[in-house]
């Protein structure tokens, strides 16, 4: 019995490699520079918007935009997920911000991603801004929106505080969510 408990501790310590792998690769704040992050931010807008004209319509009337333009997940069994990204009002990016994930459970592979959170009123860019790391799915009201499904969105039926599109999916993981996600403001270089 003891070497069956060895063996599962052993396999659990080579699962957790690729999230302390990811973990070691990224440090809060210090992974990309400004510019660089504002650069990557727009030319991921820009990629969301050529992929689906229903988050461009979104975007046309929301307050700001929540933008990761890459998140790298991991895992096998534990796995993970990070990235930077910034805050964009009025076309200007106004801070930064960390995106990361934490799971387990029936997984393997690697793969990256990117989002968007656009945020729809007062209230919802208040709730980011008072508190310290936004988990999704807690706090201001969130529609995670399917590419396909983006074009049945328009003005009339833009109710809620803030809504999430995913795009760039590329590697070897099924499926992605980004609700249990937290956001929390860093300081970028």
């Amino acid at each position: 019995m003891p070497r069956f408990i060895v063996a599962i501790a052993s396999l659990c310590l080579l699962a957790s490699l690729p999230v302390l792998t990811v973990g070691c690769a990224y440090t809060p704040g210090g992974g990309v520079s400004k510019s660089d992050l504002d650069q990557q931010s727009r030319l991921a807008l820009e990629r969301l918007y050529d992929a689906s004209p229903g988050a461009r319509r979104v975007s046309r009337e929301a307050r700001s935009v929540l933008i990761f333009p890459s998140i790298v997940k991991a895992g096998l069994v534990f796995g993970g997920a990070y990235g930077e990204g910034g805050l964009i009002r009025g076309g200007e990016t106004i801070d930064y911000y960390n995106s990361y994930s934490g799971t387990w459970g029936l997984q393997a592979g690697a793969q990256s991603y990117g989002y968007a959170v656009f945020l729809m009123n007062e209230k919802a860019e208040e709730y980011l801004d008072d508190s310290n790391g936004w988990e999704l799915g807690v706090g201001p009201s969130i529609v995670f929106v399917d590419l396909g499904l983006s074009e049945n969105l328009s003005t009339s039926t833009l109710k809620d505080d803030a809504y999430a599109f995913i795009f760039d999916q590329k590697g070897l993981m099924a499926g992605v969510s980004i609700e249990g996600t937290k956001i929390t403001r860093i300081k970028a270089r």
